[in-house]
């Protein structure tokens, strides 16, 4: 059911939410509202056709959330708290957002109240928000997951990202300001939304040309503090974003010590220059021997990693040691054998980015009806024919590129049977639970009480029009 308008809407939501004038959202039945009410309110947060509809149906999920103490956060108390000594042994997941994002979500909450976990993150990438079709206040700025959170009962601080907000190099080069300002618009929608944690990838500008390390590491603290100076000026009064750097481009050759120093020391120095209350950042990413997505074999299985465990304990532990930083972030994991996850704990890794292996679950699911997938397949062999590599077979062309069947085909991911989602959200609960309890991230809740309470920043309903 799509509304065709504001009466349509306030009839929906009649006896469950009250919108007196200038939509002052009152809830008025919880329970009812937990249910179809909010399901169909969702689903017009993002199909609807109406820009209007659409920003109206965010404005009163975020406003219903808050009302409820569902509040997006930054976790930059928890990470400082991490790098001061105060917690330890367990890693953050962090969980990138692409197919089924209602059900994700919801399986999501309900993996965290079941393990008390309170130290987990939502995440898109940048790429992501361009193939998936999610803007930031679609996915997280009150459409999606704050929606879920309200679903599953959940309540306290939630932790959203923008992952790999990244500088694409070539660009860069061809024309810096264009590069950067069109990052800087992204990361100032996302603020905006509610996405209080935000990685900035300037990674990609590191170059092993010159001899010295802080040279090749130059571009990348130069342009990272910049940006990061720019986070601490969009940031809402009272909320300091937690900022994440990365010193190794996934896929690249594996960081190392020189490196991690070059870049920290001359990224706070820059960004002290910039301004020296300023904060630095929480967290850095490093590479040790990952790629994204996992490397497919001709079959379409995926590639055994040699992964570099003495890298990442060593230089988390120098991030927090020497810098005070939650620690190293291990990007490029959820395809990794399954008996390896105990061991980012184990070396205090501080956070790991997982996601291709939650696309894949959503694909290679038997409830996930075979015609509507061969329809999503084939439009890729049209679509992106020119991706596929010589000596490439279909299985290995179909595995890299099938994320970018999300976004086409968006309206009908939504509009699957609910049998068929609620039952690939159960499978996706399962995954959710088994990776919380390999990474020791049930019951931090604790953890996270310890912190101050997140700031409440009162949505307004002309930046939902704005961006809807």
């Amino acid at each position: 059911m799509l509304f065709s308008g504001k009466e349509d809407l306030i009839r929906h939501l009649k006896g469950i939410v009250a919108l007196p004038d200038e939509f002052q959202v009152q809830l008025e039945d919880e329970e009812k509202l937990r249910g179809a009410p909010l399901d169909i309110l969702v689903k017009n947060s993002v199909l609807n056709e109406n820009g209007e509809i659409r920003g109206q149906c965010r404005y009163i999920i975020k406003s219903l959330a808050q009302s409820l103490g569902i509040v997006p956060a930054s976790i930059q108390d928890l990470y400082a708290a991490r790098g001061r000594g105060e917690n330890k042994g367990y890693t953050v997941p962090a969980l990138n957002i692409r197919g089924l994002p209602y059900e994700m979500s919801r399986a999501i909450f309900r993996t965290a109240k079941t393990t008390d976990c309170g130290a987990f993150i939502f995440e898109i990438a940048k790429s992501e928000i361009g193939y998936t079709f999610q803007r930031p206040h679609e996915l997280m700025g009150v459409g999606v997951i704050l929606a879920a959170a309200i679903r599953e009962q959940f309540r306290g601080p939630v932790f959203v990202q923008g992952d790999h907000f990244q500088i694409n190099a070539k660009k860069f080069h061809e024309n810096r300001d264009k590069e950067v300002n069109g990052l800087k618009d992204l990361i100032q929608e996302a603020i905006k939304a509610g996405f209080y944690n935000i990685d900035i990838d300037t990674s990609t500008l590191v170059t092993l040309d010159p001899p010295e390390v802080k040279d090749q590491q130059r571009l990348n603290y130069e342009v990272g503090a910049d940006l990061t100076a720019f986070v601490r000026e969009q940031e809402p009064e009272g909320v300091t974003v937690s900022v994440g750097g990365e010193i190794g481009e996934v896929g690249k050759e594996n960081s190392n010590e020189a490196e991690l120093r070059a870049y920290m020391d001359n990224f706070n120095e820059h960004l002290a220059g910039i301004n020296s209350r300023h904060k630095g950042i929480s967290k850095i990413s490093i590479q040790t021997g990952t790629s994204h997505g996992g490397v497919p074999l001709p079959d379409g299985s995926v590639a055994e990693v040699q992964l570099d465990f003495e890298t990442l304990e060593n230089l988390s532990r120098i991030s927090r040691e020497h810098y005070h930083l939650a620690g190293a972030v291990q990007h490029g994991a959820s395809t990794l054998p399954a008996e390896l996850f105990h061991k980012f704990p184990e070396l205090e890794t501080a956070e790991i980015h997982l996601a291709t292996s939650f696309q894949n679950m959503i694909y290679e699911s038997s409830h996930f009806p075979a015609e509507f997938k061969q329809e999503i397949y084939g439009h890729l062999h049209q679509a992106f024919a020119d991706e596929k590599k010589p000596g490439q077979t279909d299985e290995q062309f179909i595995y890299k590129t099938r994320k970018k069947g999300f976004g086409p085909f968006k309206a009908q991911f939504w509009n699957l049977d609910e049998e068929i989602k609620t039952e690939i959200g159960k499978e996706l609960e399962g995954q959710f639970r088994f990776l919380f309890d390999q990474l020791n991230a049930g019951n931090t809740r604790r953890y996270i009480q310890k912190t101050p309470d997140p700031v409440k920043v009162a949505p307004h309903l002309e930046t939902e029009l704005a961006y809807a």
